[in-house]
């Protein structure tokens, strides 16, 4: 019996990859199921982020790596090429990964603080399920456990902390202050909740929430303060827009040349910052090409994150002394074999 960890993340693959293998929130508990119901799988969870997928699991026999490999490409009818694709831990090893992540260390936005929810969420989905047992319970309450000690005991969360805060920065990178800029917001889910709140403590003047579901983006736009429109009717508000973040789950294109096009005048070419943070991608990369159109999709965060790293990375070997201690507390003689 032995501890696995296979995934893919911003750093092994780029969006265009990794939407293949993204899985929605309805989509895991099946993802679940069938990871269990695969030959020689005796516990699992799941975790997909807009930045990562990955299986931990319990496998009897073998290394189980190339199996799980194998089944999962299958199952996303992936047919690419896999060299350098996918990264794999073995028992301790796969033990402190989970810490990693769980701390926000392996994000794309250091000391993110999103994942540690992500995270939870994935663990809750297969404990109710009774897809996990003693190994992987033992394993992600002491992974809760490091990333609070991380986070209290290091300054790794200095910074821009979650892709939401980095796309505000970013627009206000590119824009200038948000202050009396009219923004939108595409989609009414987590993300979108916290690039809302991030923009309107950056003093947007003008927030609006647009959502297939109407009654969450007027949830969402009475919690900031801001105005809700109706998905059908987003586009004529581009005529009047600065910035325009992305954030829905539609596995499809939301945004496209189209809608740029047909508003281009009525806007006098203005500027017009666009932030892609959905994978799926949501804005149609053809769309980056128009003249005035400033369009960044997820992988540009790197950027951001990477000057982020550079002010934390003496923060990391704390991190790394912390998991160490807390993981030497782990007794895992099953999966240490």
């Amino acid at each position: 019996m032995k501890l696995v960890c296979l995934g893919l993340n911003h750093e092994t693959a780029p969006v265009e990859v990794r939407e293949k293998f993204a899985l929605s929130e309805a989509a895991l508990e099946r993802e679940t199921e069938m990871l269990l119901s695969a030959a020689d799988v005796l516990e699992g969870v799941v975790l997909s982020t807009c930045n990562r997928t990955e299986y931990y699991a319990v496998v009897n026999g073998g290394s189980g790596v190339t199996e799980l490999e194998d089944w999962i490409c299958q199952q996303r009818e992936y047919t690419g090429a896999r060299e350098g694709l996918f990264y794999n831990h073995h028992a301790r090893g796969a033990a402190e990964h989970l810490c990693r992540v769980a701390s926000g260390m392996n994000s794309m936005v250091l000391g993110e603080t999103e994942i540690f929810g992500q995270v939870k969420q994935s663990y809750k989905r297969s404990l109710e399920s009774g897809a996990t047992k003693g190994v992987l319970n033992k394993l992600f309450q002491r992974a809760f456990s490091v990333g609070k000690k991380v986070r209290t005991h290091t300054a790794i969360q200095e910074g821009a902390t979650s892709v939401a805060g980095a796309s505000v920065e970013l627009a206000e990178k590119v824009f200038g202050k948000l202050q009396g800029s009219s923004v939108m917001v595409i989609g009414a889910g987590e993300m979108s909740r916290k690039t809302a709140r991030a923009l309107q403590s950056r003093g947007a003047s003008s927030v609006m929430v647009t959502n297939r579901s109407f009654d969450k983006a007027i949830d969402l736009a009475e919690e900031i303060g801001g105005r809700a429109v109706p998905f059908q009717g987003w586009e004529e508000e581009l005529a009047h827009l600065d910035v325009v973040i992305a954030a829905t789950g539609a596995p499809h294109f939301v945004v496209k040349p189209a809608h740029i096009e047909a508003v281009r005048r009525k806007r006098k070419f203005r500027p017009l910052i666009m932030v892609d943070i959905a994978v799926p991608r949501d804005i149609d990369p053809a769309v980056g090409e128009i003249d005035e159109v400033y369009l960044y999709d997820i992988d540009t965060l790197q950027e951001m994150a990477d000057q982020a790293r550079k002010r934390r990375e003496e923060q990391l070997l704390l991190c790394e002394e912390i998991i160490r201690e807390e993981i030497d507390k782990v007794t895992l003689p099953a999966v240490n074999d």
